[in-house]
This record gives C-alpha cells, sequence and structure tokens, in this order.
C-alpha cells in the first residue's frame, strides 16, 4: 500500500521529506532484494545511505541502517560475493550502539484511547508513560543491533528480504512519529535474523 503525506501533514507531525524519502528508499531496496534485483538493490540502498547521512544526524540509528543495508547490498551485487564491505557494516553497527543519545530525546506518542478516563491518567503519569516508551525503544534498538553484530560475524545471516518486508508493512506504524522512525530502521535492516 502506498502512502501520501501532505506537506502540512509531514510538518505537523514534525517529519521532513527526507525522513519519508528515507522510508521509501530503504522499502524498495528491500523489495529489490525480495526480487534478487541486488543491483537494483544496490542503488536503492546508495541513495538511502546518501539520504540519511546529508540530512541525519550522525546517531541517527536510520544512518546505522543505511550504512549496513548499502554494505549488505554491495557484498550480494559485487563479484566478490560475502567478502567485502564489512567495514560498512561494522560502521552501521557502531551508529546504532551510539544511538541511545538519540533514542533519549524521542516523543513518546500520544494514542487515542478507549476512554476519557485512559486519556487522564496518562496526561496525569506523562513521566511513567514516557519511562515505558523509552524502555521498549531501547528493547527494539538492541534488537538491531544483536542482528548487526551476529551479521559481522557471520555474512550467512542476511534472512529472507521478503520475510523482512512483510513484517515492515505489517508493523508499521500508522502515525508520523518517533516510533515509527525507529522502527523503520530495525524493520527494514536487511539482515534480519540472529
Amino acid at each position: 500500500m502506498v502512502e501520501t503525506w501532505s506537506a502540512q501533514e509531514l510538518l505537523s507531525a514534525g517529519w521532513r521529506e527526507a525522513d519519508l524519502g528515507w522510508e521509501a528508499g530503504a522499502e524498495r531496496a528491500a523489495e529489490a532484494i525480495a526480487q534478487a534485483d541486488y543491483s537494483g538493490a544496490k542503488a536503492e540502498a546508495g541513495q538511502a545511505l546518501q539520504l540519511a547521512r546529508a540530512d541525519f544526524e550522525p546517531m541517527d540509528p536510520r544512518l546505522g541502517t543505511s550504512l549496513a543495508n548499502f554494505g549488505i547490498c554491495l557484498d550480494l551485487a559485487g563479484p566478490s560475493r560475502g567478502k567485502g564491505n564489512a567495514s560498512l557494516v561494522r560502521e552501521g553497527l557502531e551508529v546504532w550502539r551510539h544511538a541511545d543519545r538519540w533514542i533519549a530525546r524521542m516523543e513518546a506518542p500520544r494514542v487515542a484511547r478507549s476512554s476519557l478516563f485512559h486519556m487522564r491518567m496518562e496526561v496525569r503519569h506523562r513521566d511513567t508513560y514516557r519511562a515505558r516508551w523509552l524502555e521498549r525503544w531501547r528493547e527494539i534498538a538492541a534488537e538491531a543491533t544483536a542482528r548487526l553484530e551476529a551479521l559481522n560475524a557471520s555474512h550467512d545471516q542476511v534472512a529472507s528480504a521478503a520475510d523482512a518486508l512483510a513484517r515492515w508493512r505489517r508493523e508499521r506504524p500508522a502515525m508520523l512519529n518517533d516510533t515509527r522512525k525507529l522502527m523503520g530502521a530495525v524493520l527494514q535492516l536487511a539482515c534480519n535474523r540472529l
């Protein structure tokens, strides 16, 4: 399903065109890997990496994912398949290992509740609510770090891109928020299994 967002919706959500462009590019790279179009995947992953380097902070997990994905795509598309480009994956892993400061600045989503009572409880206990989100975000980031560490140890870990793509499309938040940025970085990693 193709999503379309107006400039006003992006602005209201605190997103920029670069955020949405990165997400779409990472998804196209995953589609290309799923179809065994490795040169197409390399081109899409390269564009996502250029966008991430130009528009995201050095500690942004999407940069880490872009570095790792481009390294993986270079390996898949290159003549020395599986041998080189480990440095890009290691660089991506280092970004993920230092993403905690980026995660600490994330905004907890405000979710519509089933009752006024739940909404009031969320407002009254905002710090507790945010702390729970922060814990969840760190767990999500730990998943990505563990997958990259496993990939760094063995390039045999690239999983079915079709499965990863299906998971992203199934679990992608409908709202444009910080959680979606983080989940996009985790779920669109080209290495999908430990």
